[in-house]
């Protein structure tokens, strides 16, 4: 990856001699590395099994998880926040593994639509939920920096599964906690 960093380096006209970028070839391959670390880890791991029993079915909430992704389509980054809900089913997963699991999946090149479903469909499958609720609001590099140069704009969406998806009530009740 030092190598292909290196020649884009030298493609975009630079000189890789020149004192600022001895090392970027090496701090950029790193970089890219920490940036999509996701590709490395499983939801297994990430949970390490932190599920805990439980008789609470009243909705669980974590919101305003930060979260920093690559959009696949330019490699730029897109930045914002994730909000999770959801009904626990007789057990509870710790409370760091759900930004763990947000996290695992931002970490990959990346598209917020499938993310969004990726996190809703990994709490469902590791806890058995009733039900589970995801929201992200992020801000997107390439439609700021590139393109349509749109300051302003930032992209939000939804995926409800099981009672989210099938009572407007525990929806409208997700939607309100998270605003």
């Amino acid at each position: 990856m030092e190598k292909e960093f290196a020649s884009i380096i030298e493609q975009l006209g630079e000189d890789l001699t020149r004192e600022g970028l001895v090392d970027t070839p090496k701090r950029a391959a790193k970089a890219m590395q920490f940036l999509t670390r996701g590709y490395q880890q499983d939801l297994d791991e990430v949970i390490n099994g932190a599920l805990f029993p439980t008789e609470n079915s009243e909705m669980v909430i974590v919101k305003d998880i930060e979260l920093y992704s690559m959009c696949e389509h330019h490699m730029l980054p897109f930045i914002g926040k994730c909000h999770v809900g959801y009904i626990p089913n007789g057990q509870v997963i710790g409370l760091s593994k759900i930004a763990r699991i947000v996290d695992m999946f931002a970490r990959r090149l990346q598209i917020q639509e499938n993310m969004t479903k990726q996190v809703a469909d990994a709490i469902m499958h590791a806890t058995g939920a009733a039900g589970v609720g995801v929201v992200i609001e992020a801000q997107h590099m390439c439609m700021m920096m590139r393109g349509v140069e749109k300051q302003n704009s930032s992209m939000k969406t939804s995926m409800m599964l099981g009672s989210f998806r099938k009572s407007q009530a525990t929806r409208t009740e997700f939607l309100a906690l998270i605003h």
